[in-house]
């Protein structure tokens, strides 16, 4: 009745004759823009090789309501981009008492995403 639905729920929506085309481009650069790391320099993965995140103590405690957001906002991705899926999880067990380490990491995935942020297209076909 309203037209050809082009996006619904954060998902970018085109009907082609090829196929139809779902992607999540906009939210990832909405996300990575809204928390301020659309000027940073890209990662190639999503975590650090040579770092474990792991609980700590001794660490700065962050804002929780910024750390849950983002956390939040990369595990809305996880269902299109299943290359963060992994790092994100790791990330979410530190939402109740979240440090700098932590954010270092979730901050890390962003710009990942922020640098993959095209390949957030999947073809459904018809």
């Amino acid at each position: 009745m309203v037209g050809e639905l082009s996006s619904f729920l954060g998902l970018q929506i085109k009907q082609r004759s090829e196929g139809i085309f779902i992607s999540q481009e906009k939210y990832a650069k909405n996300v990575v823009k809204n928390f301020g790391l659309d000027q940073c320099q890209h990662k190639r993965t999503p975590a650090a090789t040579h770092v474990k995140v792991t609980k700590d103590v001794n660490g700065t405690v962050v804002d929780h309501k910024l750390y849950r957001s983002m956390v939040e906002s990369l595990l809305y991705l996880t269902g299109r981009k299943l290359n963060i899926a992994y790092a994100v999880g790791i990330c979410a067990r530190f939402q109740s008492d979240p440090r700098t380490s932590h954010l270092t990491a979730v901050k890390r995935i962003l710009k990942y995403v922020h640098g993959t942020r095209k390949a957030l297209l999947k073809v459904v076909s018809l």
